[in-house]
């Protein structure tokens, strides 16, 4: 197979720094910051422990990672893609959780504009008005987009400087938070019951979820076999305590009942007992954190791109790599632009609710790929360079592919019960169509654009 020849190479300019402040960037801003309010109105303080009992399921699936990072596949921006590619030696299972993938962070990266427009409206009080927010998403879109054009380098400049302002927040935070926290805060612990702490496990999920965004990198961090396991692991250890923490901190200050109905509950929660200055400071944080998430998320679909055209799947043009900045200029212009026409028609929901269920089961058949990996690409299991037992590497698949089955099967079951209690008609012109209608029906169109990119591949 013939690949089209790029402008330029993409360049190792990311080191462990940047790594861990993409990865740490991009699950603390995507997380906590805005999913806290949503987890207290369905399972109050017991969101602490929820975000325990997912660790071990997202370590588990982290460990996939770590095996094919290790390996030459590690040297290259494909991520999941590659390696699932590369081990079933055949592209449309791949091609097509490229695809929604794709779309999934699209839709995240329109939604954290939008998320990010708010959190400056309500910061910013008096000053904003609603009628900004538009101006304002599109504004940080484009802020975004300038720093990956000019270059990875400053991605990952700009990216540890945001963490550490995220960081120094999240210490002024939570320190003094922990002295007034009143345990009578934390009673009852389960509000809804079971059911609503498993109900609750969608959203925390959505904490964690875009961890292995950091694997389209791999092609721009130096040395990225041998750091980017070790990056994954810590990383997500350390954003297990921030979590915990967090939660403990937010729903030991606050009654629930103030957690569930605040847009901002973090700064609510600072203004409890830090004075305007550090409140303002954590603000601050909080828009970071959001800021550190979507430039990490802006990352990605560019470098699918690169892969997708390299093995003759999309137009040679989108894979172009520029010389003068080693960045995928095209790629990243039309992620920006599609970007842009989602918040512009206001359907960023529509492209979101794929997001969690592709995710859930495009890690699914990731950690699926390490048990089939020695008999199906004998000679590149044989490349693998992590210390990790195959014992662990096949316990950690088995428990990914339980933990991210049985979410996925609760995602689905509440949108049985929907599909039951509304009609076809009503959901297409209420814009509410369920993740699992969305899911399937862009998964056939990217059946659709395969076939035909196999069919511009063959002629």
């Amino acid at each position: 197979m013939t690949r089209p020849s790029l402008a330029g190479k993409l360049r190792r300019d990311l080191g462990r720094a940047e790594s861990y402040a993409a990865l740490l960037g991009i699950l603390i801003g995507a997380g906590i910051f805005r999913v806290t309010a949503d987890v207290g109105r369905i399972t109050g303080p017991s969101a602490i422990l929820g975000y325990l009992v997912l660790a071990p399921a997202i370590l588990a699936t982290s460990v996939a990672y770590c095996v094919f990072l290790s390996t030459p596949l590690g040297s290259e921006p494909g991520g999941e893609y590659a390696h699932i590619s590369r081990t079933l030696c055949g592209h449309r299972l791949a091609f097509v959780g490229a695809w929604l993938k794709i779309t999934s962070y699209i839709g995240a990266m329109a939604y954290l504009s939008h998320a990010l427009a708010d959190y400056i409206i309500e910061i910013a009080a008096g000053w904003l008005g609603a009628e900004a927010r538009l101006g304002l998403a599109l504004a940080c879109l484009a802020i975004f987009y300038v720093i990956h054009a000019v270059g990875v380098r400053w991605f990952g400049r700009i990216q540890v400087a945001m963490c550490l302002l995220l960081a120094l927040s999240l210490v002024v935070l939570v320190v003094p938070g922990l002295t007034a926290v009143s345990l009578s805060n934390y009673r009852p612990f389960f509000t809804q019951g079971g059911w609503g702490f498993l109900a609750a496990m969608i959203p925390l999920f959505f904490s964690y979820a875009g961890f292995e965004s950091l694997a389209q990198a791999a092609g721009e961090v130096k040395d990225s076999r041998r750091h980017l396991p070790r990056v994954f692991l810590l990383g997500l250890c350390a954003s297990t305590i921030i979590f915990a923490t967090m939660s403990a901190v937010a729903f030991g200050v606050l009654p629930q009942e103030r957690i569930a109905g605040s847009p901002a509950p973090m700064a609510d929660v600072a203004a409890v007992y830090l004075p305007a200055g550090a409140t303002a400071f954590v603000n601050l944080g909080a828009i970071m954190a959001i800021a550190t998430s979507l430039n990490s998320t802006m990352l990605v679909p560019s470098r699918l791109g690169i892969m997708l055209a390299a093995d003759g799947l999309a137009p040679g043009w989108l894979g172009t790599v520029s010389a003068r900045t080693g960045t995928p200029l095209v790629g990243l212009t039309l992620t920006a632009g599609m970007g842009a026409l989602l918040l512009a028609s206001d359907q960023i929901g529509l492209a979101l609710n794929i997001a969690v269920f592709a995710l859930l089961v495009l890690y699914l058949l990731h950690s699926a790929m390490v048990l089939m990996l020695p008999r199906w690409n004998p000679d590149l299991y044989r490349q693998v360079t992590v210390r990790i037992p195959r014992w662990i590497q096949v316990a950690s698949a088995l428990v990914s592919i339980a933990s991210m089955g049985g979410l996925a099967l609760l995602q689905v079951s509440e949108d049985l019960n929907v599909l039951v209690q509304s009609s076809i008609a009503e959901r297409i012109s209420g814009l509410s169509l369920t993740s699992l209608e969305i899911t399937i029906a862009w998964g056939l169109v990217g059946l659709g654009a395969y076939a035909l990119g196999r069919r511009a591949r063959r002629s």
